[in-house]
């Protein structure tokens, strides 16, 4: 009996030593957050689907070429780039003349009401296009939250999440419940930059990070448990700045999604193709392969949001996706597609072709894409 008690003890010591050193504890360091493997989910995916949905989908218009996501940014500051030649004007034309002077951009919030958003038709059409990921804009650059984010509405001082104001629901969260009755990864994408938020700038960056983004950052990974995140727009701030070590460093080690997240490259203007566990390329033609997995992101059209303006001629044919896919992969990289559901929660009946073709293709020869090196 003694004998038995005691391997049994030898047994247990052996087993909680080797749970705790499985336990990786990464540090607040490039040195340290470097080295964590990346799961290689991601690497098998080579397919996923990015979906821009927001405020900018209530009017859903910008000049051909530009983003549609901009719509704020271009408003309020008269500024245009993309492709072609613009006098700067152009949506603040449209809008003056659409909505009247007096219309902000905050007047767009109590018509965001998503009344033909269905998550269930939308995972499984992402499940017909053979997909293996998602992403969503949880909240773009306009600050607007689609999940119940109390920072968001305490930061701005006005309804400016999803569940207090236009749709009255919690958007996020059908999203990323319609996913989990599926195997496509759960991928949420989170702006760093703010263009409305009143801390939002050079001087208090340091009271932005602990009052606003990083317990939002903790609620969105907490509530939801990504297997992906998606930052983007750190403008010209620095990693110190924006403290990114310290928030990977809780990300890889003690948050919930530990052991499985994914995360880009875009958490710092000079962090893009240095660290994170994966880079990301936009609307390139580039062959170019690297020394970590990569993927490139590019929509449908030519903006990511829901772009009334566009005609069938800026839409991408089949045989260019099938293409590009190929070009892709063939290089080591994901493709990251994306649609823009207009303002209702539908995603344009062209776009859903787009997206049924590629699965068809993606029937026949998807042995050659998936899970390739």
């Amino acid at each position: 009996m003694r004998t038995m008690k005691k391997s049994i003890s030898t047994l247990l010591f052996y087993f909680i030593s080797v749970s705790l050193f499985s336990q990786k504890v990464y540090t607040p360091d490039w040195e340290s957050l470097d080295k964590r493997p990346v799961p290689s989910w991601f690497e098998d995916a080579k397919f996923g689907i990015f979906i821009h949905w927001g405020l900018y989908s209530v009017p859903g218009w910008s000049p051909k070429g530009t983003y549609s996501e901009w719509y704020k940014y271009w408003l309020e500051n008269k500024k245009l780039m993309g492709n072609g030649d613009f006098t700067g004007t152009e949506i603040y034309d449209f809008h003056t003349a659409m909505y009247g002077r007096d219309f902000t951009y905050a007047d767009f919030a109590p018509m965001f009401k998503a009344m033909s958003y269905d998550a269930n038709e939308w995972a499984k059409l992402f499940e017909r296009a053979g997909a293996r990921y998602a992403v969503l804009t949880t909240k773009h650059h306009d600050g607007f939250a689609l999940w119940p984010s109390k920072e968001a509405s305490t930061s701005y001082g006005r309804p400016w999440n999803s569940m207090v104001i236009g749709a009255h629901r919690d958007l996020v969260g059908e999203y990323v419940d319609a996913l989990r009755k599926t195997n496509i990864k759960v991928g949420c994408y989170f702006s760093l930059r703010e263009w409305g938020n009143p801390l939002y700038t050079k001087e208090t960056m340091g009271l932005f990070y602990e009052k606003h983004f990083f317990p939002q950052l903790k609620d969105l990974v907490n509530t939801y448990k990504p297997d992906l995140i998606w930052s983007d727009g750190p403008d010209a701030i620095n990693d110190k700045e924006w403290q990114v070590e310290r928030t990977l460093a809780w990300l890889y080690s003690e948050s919930p999604v530990k052991d499985s997240v994914v995360v880009n490259d875009r958490w710092a203007n000079n962090t893009g193709r240095k660290h994170g566990d994966y880079y990301t390329r936009e609307y390139s033609n580039s062959s170019a392969s690297y020394d970590k997995p990569w993927e490139e992101c590019r929509g449908i059209g030519l903006s990511f949001g829901y772009n009334q303006n566009e005609d069938l001629e800026d839409y991408t044919s089949p045989k260019a996706l099938v293409l590009t896919l190929v070009n892709i992969v063939s290089n080591g990289g994901n493709l990251l597609l994306d649609v823009g559901p207009n303002a209702n929660g539908k995603i344009p009946p062209i776009m859903q072709e787009r997206l049924v073709q590629m699965g068809d293709w993606l029937k026949v020869n998807g042995e050659a894409i998936y899970g390739t090196r």
